[in-house]
């Protein structure tokens, strides 16, 4: 077994404190990582304090994970010792139902086995569950790592895993790119990085945002236009205008103001999770033929691609590095929104042994 030390929430109401747990040996197929950052997702938070269910404890979260190869197993082929590589928020799935042999491993029909507060089959002592990346190391079967290029700031990279990937899937599904023109609603850690994406492909940009605030901001990031959504008369002026939305709010708000926007046979995308049910009119949809979906992280197949799109543009998130004793402070500021735009734990920051 491979000892590792994390930090770890032992109920949900408790702060994240140092925890030491074992790690599976690296088997013929796994590789080993040393972790040297990792992304703090609002996920991580959720899950901590059984917002989103019960979870499993002690949680260790993180999945937005970013290091060196340590060690490789004799089957390994795809890397080497001292590859910067990361892993997302899936270590496996059933590899076998529709959604997997498609490269949507996300949307296993058995449910992908996540990074961390879930079943973990592959580890020798049986009703163990899986742990994150606020630790040490990690040990990931091969075909859940991914390569990071190697211009990338490794720091910067990190919410490419989650946030990164989560709104590049959509606009990638939808075959976003030039001659479209398309909205994001938020400004935060999904939001801005929608924004440096759909530019990126080459669409017309523009940002909703409540706060007049990020106007600045929005425009720094790239978005060609920006519109206040508290302003009645600027977003009827919008109407009928855009060929795609992607909501990247996750506080209630009102998402048929913005089908409105949408042009005839034009897709809303939600990516926020709002913790209540949404109110929907019909006539938003049927009056325009609009449409309105939902999408989750990308497949395995789908990160790599993103994150070759990243190394060739240079695009990586807006972050603020922490050390490892600061997570509970950031845990705080992200309820608080007060982060542009993704925290980052350094992971030279945590202590090798419980004792330091």
């Amino acid at each position: 077994m491979l000892t590792c030390v994390g930090y770890a929430a032992s109920s949900p109401t408790s702060p994240l404190t140092p925890f030491a747990f074992e790690r599976r040996d690296c088997g013929p197929m796994d590789v080993q990582i040393d972790i040297t950052h990792c992304g703090v997702c609002h996920s991580d938070i959720h899950t901590a304090r059984s917002e989103w269910g019960p979870a499993s404890y002690p949680v260790v979260p993180g999945h937005e994970i970013i290091g060196r190869v340590s060690a490789v197993g004799r089957d390994v082929t795809r890397f080497k010792a001292g590859d910067l590589v990361g892993v997302g928020c899936m270590v496996d799935s059933c590899r076998s139902c529709a959604s997997c042999e498609a490269g949507l491993e996300q949307y296993c029909d058995a449910g992908p086995t996540w990074t961390y507060n879930s079943p973990d089959t592959s580890f020798p002592v049986e009703g163990t569950h899986t742990y994150g990346g606020y630790s040490r190391a990690v040990v990931v079967d091969e075909g859940f790592v991914l390569r990071i290029p190697e211009n990338l700031d490794p720091a910067a990279a990190a919410p490419l895993l989650c946030a990164g990937i989560t709104t590049w899937s959509p606009l990638a599904h939808w075959k976003i790119g030039v001659g479209h023109k398309v909205g994001v609603v938020g400004l935060g850690g999904l939001g801005h990085m929608a924004v440096k994406f759909a530019v990126a492909l080459g669409a017309e940009v523009t940002l909703f945002t409540t706060s007049p605030g990020k106007i600045e901001d929005g425009k720094r990031l790239g978005a060609h236009r920006v519109v206040i959504s508290r302003d009645a008369d600027a977003m009827e002026a919008e109407a009928n205008r855009f060929d795609f939305i992607l909501d990247a709010v996750s506080a209630d708000h009102d998402i048929n103001a913005y089908l409105a926007l949408l042009k005839q046979d034009g897709h809303m995308v939600l990516v926020g999770l709002p913790e209540k049910p949404m109110s929907i009119g019909a006539f938003s949809l049927v009056a325009k033929r609009r449409s309105l979906a939902g999408s989750a992280i990308g497949g395995i197949q789908e990160t790599q691609e993103m994150l070759d799109f990243c190394g060739k543009h240079n695009i990586t998130s807006d972050i603020e590095v922490i050390r490892m004793e600061e997570i509970n402070d950031a845990y705080d500021r992200v309820l608080r929104s007060d982060v542009k735009y993704r925290f980052v734990i350094d992971m030279a920051s945590m202590p090798a042994t419980l004792e330091g």
